[in-house]
């Protein structure tokens, strides 16, 4: 209630100052109308529900908008001194937010980027461009041991859980969902009732600390996990195996963090820090992890199952490709997790160094199953820095089917980067258990935001896509995306990267994938 009291405070001064207009001096009358301005500011900053950040720092909260104003000029001072040897690209978030409060506009004078840079990417253009589609394409999720597929979204909201989010910023993402029709991956942390409350599609994932069907030692619950799945708002159920800013270790949720609330819906101990393992207790081999998907497809009644991963080993993913082959089963899906995905807590040496980038990851995994002549049966999801419309392109000519988001999901539910998700202390109520903090976020505002979002950044892919003449996803190939290599030399990804043939490897592996191929044990996990 700190920021009542400061404006109340504030309100006495204007109240004290008018008072010294009056009766002593009229010199007084212009610090009496300057705190009499400040005192309406902090009251209408208090009501207001559009900014997060002015709910929770009345009148204090307009110097962040203050600099917001003015970066353009300080990010083209610096451009033209060349202040680090390199252009500043536009702000990403700009984007976002501008998307999500529908304010976006054209950006003037072309584009930021230095065309002749290594590493820089464009896509290919027709010189016979197609209209935009009227109806937005869909991803049909369900193979051939499915008995409830889902229309998959080509955007959705990627896994965040419910205790590393707030309450209402869970509740604006799954409204957001409702209103838009996109899916939800409701994160590790377990199905709690504000993923139900709006009734937005969900992707259950489970992890390693099987949170919300949990055994009192730890394991899973079968029973508990059938149950869950069955509820009408969980379309498809997730098995977690790594995420890409900490690959090989499990999650971490403080124990400030771990309310009354929070551990009822992770079936674990209030007050105590909580952390997954980095393994498995289900399945040890490759074997193991495809019978256990499809035990969590029927538990579920039949609903579409996955999982998700960061890739490591090359020979591990074509490991389980053999076990898939091996026992005829497949999953429905599998999320490819780049090693540039986000969290708010992970050591800095594993986001830095561990984990394949989710170019590498989406491509191997895309190759393996075609190689593996299963590619058919399974749909692929991107998840890494997807933000915009032409991240979206990008990931579906390299192999993706659909794509995921979560960091700038949260920037349309008002982060703003403060990186105190780990002290429960978020300014903006977004990955805080703190009521007084979360209550800033105004759940009708920010639902509205996502689905702006959501809706504007599918319409820029699907822009994008018919100015290279394409209708469908399903129609990009590697060579309609290119990058420079050199100052004198552009490349496809045609050109980058070997693409398999259908069953290629299991008639005739190529060179380059033959001691992998060999070596791959579908009852071992052999790096």
């Amino acid at each position: 209630m700190l920021r009542f009291a400061a404006v109340g405070l504030l309100g006495l001064f204007a109240l004290g100052a008018v008072w010294l207009a009056v009766a002593v001096s009229p010199w007084w009358w212009v610090l009496a109308g300057v705190l009499v301005l400040l005192a309406a500011v902090g009251v209408w900053d208090l009501a207001q529900r559009g900014h997060s950040v002015l709910r929770n720092y009345p009148v204090l909260g307009h110097l962040r908008f203050l600099l917001e104003g003015v970066r353009p000029e300080l990010q083209q001072y610096f451009v033209e001194r060349n202040f680090d040897g390199r252009p500043f690209d536009r702000d990403v978030r700009s984007i976002v937010y501008e998307r999500a409060k529908g304010t976006e506009a054209e950006e003037p004078f072309g584009t930021e980027r230095d065309v002749y840079a290594d590493g820089y990417e464009f896509f290919v253009h027709s010189m016979a461009p197609k209209p935009q589609p009227d109806q937005v394409p869909r991803i049909r999720i369900g193979g051939p041991d499915c008995a409830k597929p889902y229309d998959m979204a080509l955007l959705n909201v990627s896994a965040m859980s419910f205790g590393s989010l707030s309450a209402n910023a869970v509740l604006a993402l799954n409204r957001g969902a409702a209103l838009g029709g996109f899916a939800h991956d409701t994160g590790e942390g377990g199905l709690s009732e504000y993923h139900l409350r709006h009734g937005g599609d969900l992707v259950w994932e489970i992890g390693t600390g099987y949170f919300g069907c949990r055994t009192s030692d730890g394991g899973f619950d079968a029973a508990e996990f059938a149950e869950k799945a069955a509820h009408e708002s969980v379309k498809c159920v997730s098995l977690k195996l790594s995420q890409g800013a900490k690959p090989g270790i499990g999650g971490v949720l403080p124990g400030p963090k771990v309310n009354a609330e929070i551990a009822r819906v992770r079936d674990v101990p209030e007050g105590k820090t909580v952390v997954s393992p980095p393994y498995h207790r289900v399945f040890g081999t490759p074997r193991e992890l495809v019978r256990f998907v499809a035990r969590m497809r029927e538990l579920s009644g039949g609903k579409p199952t996955g999982f998700k991963l960061c890739v490591g080993s090359r020979r591990q993913i074509l490991a389980v490709c053999k076990a898939m082959v091996a026992e005829g089963v497949t999953p429905d899906f599998i999320v490819v997790d780049g090693a540039e995905g986000g969290t708010g807590a992970a050591p800095l040496e594993f986001a830095d160094h561990i984990g394949t980038p989710l170019t590498e990851g989406l491509i191997t995994v895309h190759n393996a199953l075609v190689g593996t002549g299963l590619r058919d049966r399974i749909k692929l999801g991107a998840s890494g820095k997807v933000a915009t419309g032409a991240d979206m392109v990008k990931r579906l000519a390299q192999g993706a089917d659909y794509t995921n988001a979560a960091r700038a999901m949260m920037f349309a539910v008002g982060c703003i980067q403060a990186q105190r998700c780990h002290t429960n202390k978020c300014p903006v109520g977004v990955t805080t258990q703190d009521p007084r903090r979360a209550r800033a976020l105004d759940v009708g505002d920010k639902s509205q935001r996502v689905h702006r979002f959501q809706q504007a950044t599918v319409s820029s892919a699907l822009q994008i896509m018919a100015s290279m003449g394409v209708d469908h996803p399903d129609d990009l190939r590697p060579h309609m995306l290119r990058r420079r290599v050199d100052p004198h030399t552009v490349r496809s990804y045609d050109e980058l990267y070997h693409w398999l043939g259908h069953g290629e490897l299991l008639v005739d592996p190529p060179q380059g994938w033959v001691a992998d191929w060999t070596a791959a044990d579908p009852d071992h996990f052999t790096v």
